[in-house]
């Protein structure tokens, strides 16, 4: 879990979290750098979402506190072109002019939290809690799918296939009758299977299916 106390102890390392600030008005930009980094967060800010852009992102869990009124784009219509940026950390808006029909528009777009200025310190810092443990959790996952995905290159082009009968809920016997396999040659591809991808059982390997989107054969 993330946390302002997990971020205080690693200070500023590689895989330390990261916030990033978007916002024009400059004192705003220096009074969230100084909150947030007074609790130990490495923080990064810029004065127009194109600078945020070109900045090299690490991989490390990170999230956006987002003006929603900026020059040249509004905050709201970048967080709608994010996705096609291959940008997927939380986003917090926030905003002096925010109303219930912004704040109802970035919810629904997928923001986590919306703050109108001015906030309390200690309600941001909750919220940018929550976004980093829940952006630690996403690449936890992709990271966990990435090294499926490499298992599964390693099976064979047979291997693969009794792994799409095996997810289908077929018996060995019927698998063997499908591929004109014997019985026993089904069993120690399926086992191959198992054992390269690290599945302890069939649900295992029907999740793992799902993941790596393998249909089932039938």
């Amino acid at each position: 879990m993330v946390s302002v106390q997990h971020a205080a102890s690693v200070g500023t390392k590689d895989d330390s979290p990261v916030v990033y600030v978007v916002d024009d008005d400059e004192p705003m930009r220096l009074a969230l750098r100084n909150l947030l980094r007074s609790v130990g967060f490495a923080v990064e800010t810029f004065g127009a979402v194109r600078d945020f852009l070109v900045f090299p992102r690490r991989a490390v869990p990170s999230c956006l506190i987002l003006d929603v009124r900026l020059p040249g784009e509004s905050g709201l219509a970048f967080q709608q072109d994010m996705a096609s940026s291959g940008l997927r950390m939380p986003v917090l808006f926030m905003t002096g002019y925010g109303d219930i029909e912004m704040s109802v528009k970035a919810m629904k777009a997928g923001a986590l939290n919306f703050f109108s200025k001015p906030f309390r310190d200690q309600d941001l810092l909750d919220a940018v809690n929550e976004a980093l443990m829940l952006d630690a959790e996403r690449l936890t996952a992709e990271r966990s799918v990435t090294l499926l995905r490499t298992a599964y290159e390693l099976l064979t082009h047979r291997e693969r296939e009794v792994m799409a009968f095996v997810i289908s809920g077929l018996l060995n016997k019927q698998i063997a009758a499908r591929m004109n396999l014997s019985e026993i040659t089904v069993k120690i591809h399926r086992g191959q299977v198992m054992k390269k991808l690290g599945a302890r059982s069939v649900p295992d390997l029907v999740r793992m299916a799902q993941a790596l989107g393998v249909e089932p054969l039938r």
